[in-house]
């Protein structure tokens, strides 16, 4: 099999879906890198397009891929280092396709998180783990926030991604009207002001409305609410970043339901 160069066609196709969001939009594909990443894509579902590897490669997970009906493309000596997202990269990449998910297949969830205005893809990776870890039935990740299918955001979601639904995109005030006809209790997060998250009932069926890292959720929002929940603060520390907090809240609601199941 012939090696691709960088300025290969193929190539300049990835260094594209890595690097710029429209090509993501425009083409509905994104890039998973490494071995694991491109495991947790297969064992998604996901649909695996095309399998890039440095010469030498021979991996178990690129056999799977290629079996499924993926393309596979050899690189030449020192290519994907330089394409990569990563400072060391791993000799695999791959392009796969995005599965946009629709607002109203979580119409009958019992408990969502909605993003506004988060722009951290390390945040962002964080509460799609920390979604999937607690049973949420989605993500939804609203206008404004970063890309749920950039390279950063991928690897910091450690494969979650692909194991819980998300919604990429919705007005923010209109998702949250959305939910409220659906007859979801919305919470908000409040670092002072709300009720603190251990008196609350989580188990009724609740969206999680997460805000911004630095300024919080936005002021036109409040009326769009049911009500806030604050995680109460020991000593000098004002609050959590918006990954820590969701985590605190999506387990707490998972502690909650586990309880009511017993009784």
């Amino acid at each position: 099999m012939t090696e691709l160069g960088a300025h290969s066609a193929q190539v300049k196709r990835l260094r594209r879906l890595l690097e710029k969001r429209t090509a993501r939009e425009d083409e509905g594909a994104f890039v998973v890198e490494g071995r694991k990443l491109l495991g947790e894509a297969l064992g998604g579902g996901t649909n695996v397009l095309d399998v890039f590897v440095s010469a030498g490669c021979d991996d178990e997970v690129v056999r799977r891929a290629v079996a499924t009906g993926a393309s596979l493309h050899v690189l030449a000596a020192g290519v994907l280092e330089r394409v990569a997202d990563t400072v060391t990269p791993q000799p695999i990449a791959a392009i796969v396709a995005r599965t946009d998910v629709a607002l109203s297949t979580l119409r009958t969830a019992v408990f969502v998180v909605v993003c506004i205005d988060v722009r951290d893809p390390g945040n962002l990776g964080t509460i799609l783990r920390v979604a999937e870890g607690s049973g949420a039935g989605g993500v939804i990740c609203c206008e404004g926030c970063v890309d749920a299918f950039s390279p950063k955001t991928v690897r910091a979601s450690a494969g979650s991604l692909f194991h819980v639904p998300v919604v990429a995109g919705g007005e923010p005030l209109e998702v949250l009207d959305r939910m409220g006809r659906w007859g979801v209790r919305r919470l908000g997060t409040d670092a002072h002001g709300g009720t603190p998250y251990d008196s609350v009932d989580l188990t009724a069926p609740t969206a999680l409305v997460l805000g911004n890292e630095a300024h919080g959720l936005r002021g036109d929002a409040a009326e769009h609410l049911d009500g806030t929940v604050t995680i109460p603060m020991a000593g000098r520390t004002e609050s959590l970043n918006v990954g820590m907090a969701a985590a605190v809240l999506c387990f707490e609601r998972a502690r909650q339901r586990r309880a009511q199941q017993l009784r």
